[in-house]
């Protein structure tokens, strides 16, 4: 009895280490997430200007959004839509296809890892995006390369509304080195047996692909593939810095939408109100992600 006792109180201080080791996370979840979180759902039925106590209208907010703001409103998820099911299969398939060829035993490869992972670090950045811009702008870069070729040129790429969103885009695509990393690490995972054992069966590289590395790779695609598709439903840095939603609004990502009124019209309330509109599309899309994921995600202990 005094053994289970003390292994008892062991278990019991090992509960409270861990406890104690992820409270600081806990606590920062409570008070910076669940606790606003709880606020905007109360403001989004608020008419609240941030500057005098909300006032409760109900449903007012979202029928606004349908009704009076319904352009703008169904214009930035247009735009979203847009930009996710634009950016999420190419900056995946970038990094996968760089990540087989960085998987390879060349000689400095390591030194190409970092290189290429790189711009994840720097691409969200204040001053990258600043720089995007200027590469595209009436005097950049890619005026003066099209001059070099004899294309004279002084166009503003980005104040274009058929080029302004190409460039966002692209500039999301070259932030392709975290997923990259994570397939990386998902290609090490897999056993070299199984490609030894499909070549002795005479298959070739792209049925090695297809029907080795694909599968045993899809759980790490399946993460990759939610991951960035609430990145990019998220999108707000690059419209902001680069084209400030214009022109016409054609880069008007929804989280810009949401800021404008939150912080140019002080309409928090409504702002509320379109948070969590975004939150129920993010969730939907997730939803839809995992449900489908059983037909072509493939466990090994299945």
């Amino acid at each position: 009895m005094q053994i289970k006792k003390r292994q008892l109180t062991y278990l019991q201080k090992e509960g409270l280490r861990g406890y104690l080791f992820i409270s600081p996370w806990v606590i920062g979840f409570l008070f910076f997430t669940f606790v606003p979180m709880l606020a905007s759902l109360y403001l989004a039925f608020t008419d609240y200007n941030a500057l005098s106590p909300p006032n409760f209208i109900g449903v007012d907010n979202f029928r606004r959004m349908v009704n009076m703001d319904s352009r703008r409103f169904f214009g930035s998820l247009r735009v979203t839509f847009t930009y996710v099911f634009t950016l999420v299969p190419l900056r995946l398939s970038f990094a996968l296809l760089l990540a087989v060829v960085l998987n390879r035993g060349y000689k400095g490869i390591g030194l190409f890892r970092t290189i290429f992972y790189v711009p994840s670090l720097l691409g969200g950045s204040v001053a990258i995006a600043i720089l995007w811009r200027q590469i595209f702008g009436s005097f950049g870069l890619v005026n003066a390369l099209l001059g070099v070729i004899g294309i004279e040129s002084n166009t503003a790429w980005t104040n274009h509304p058929s080029t302004a969103m190409p460039i966002i885009t692209l500039l999301g695509i070259w932030q392709f080195g975290a997923s990259m990393l994570i397939f990386l690490a998902g290609l090490k995972q897999i056993p070299s047996s199984y490609y030894e054992a499909a070549r002795i069966d005479g298959a070739n590289k792209s049925s090695l692909f297809l029907r080795i590395t694909l599968p045993c790779l899809s759980p790490v695609i399946l993460f990759n593939l939610v991951m960035q598709t609430i990145n990019a439903f998220r999108a707000f840095n690059e419209a902001f810095l680069i084209t400030g939603g214009g022109p016409f609004d054609s880069t008007l990502f929804y989280g810009l939408f949401i800021y404008q009124h939150a912080f140019i019209h002080l309409n928090m309330g409504y702002a509320s109100a379109l948070s969590w509109v975004m939150l129920l599309i993010i969730s939907i899309f997730a939803a839809i992600i995992f449900m489908t994921s059983s037909n072509w995600v493939y466990y090994e202990n299945k």
